[in-house]
């Protein structure tokens, strides 16, 4: 009778520390989805940042293009004001699309591609892309992770518990938009 009793608790004991160890991964998983997602953001405010000197630069060269650098100006207002990630995927799509219009008005005009300072811009601009890229595809990787941790059996009883609730995937929305923003000049 005593081993019965030794051997239940023991079992107790053994299922209230999984549930604290599954729990605890769970939180940890979820850390991570917000962590890499703040690193998104951090690309994306240097992005925003570097937008304003880009529309000067070009507005200095194509001063009757002010439909483009409304546009591009607007883009980048939305974008920085979306918190949810739905929300900066829509918007950071909007202002690719306006930068790659921005990139298209500067290529009629060689003198300004000559520029340092505008070379230096797409420079920057051109690694921003890749820097976000990465730091999308480290973030849909802790989300895929996060969800597939909460959704699997027996770590859905945890996260059904714990009030966890499935992570949204930083998508590109619209297919045309799939393609990396170019920022070559060169003609």
């Amino acid at each position: 009778m005593i081993i019965v009793v030794i051997v239940v608790v023991v079992l107790i004991l053994l299922a209230v520390f999984y549930y604290i160890a599954k729990r605890n991964s769970i939180i940890a998983s979820r850390n991570r989805v917000d962590e890499s997602w703040s690193g998104i953001d951090v690309q994306l405010k240097r992005r925003h940042d570097l937008v304003p000197n880009l529309v000067e630069t070009v507005k200095g060269y194509a001063t009757h293009e002010s439909e483009v650098f409304e546009k591009a100006t607007k883009a980048r207002a939305e974008a920085m004001s979306a918190h949810s990630v739905q929300d900066t995927s829509k918007a950071e799509s909007n202002l690719s699309g306006a930068l790659t219009d921005l990139r298209a008005v500067a290529e009629n005009y060689p003198t300004l591609r000559a520029t340092e300072n505008f070379q230096q811009l797409s420079r920057n601009l051109s690694e921003l892309e890749d820097e976000i890229q990465a730091s999308r595809r480290i973030y849909n990787s802790n989300v895929q992770s996060f969800n597939t941790d909460i959704e699997q059996f027996p770590g859905s009883i945890v996260a059904n518990q714990g009030n966890f609730t499935k992570k949204v995937f930083f998508e590109i929305e619209d297919p045309t938009d799939r393609e990396p923003v170019s920022v070559s000049f060169d003609k």
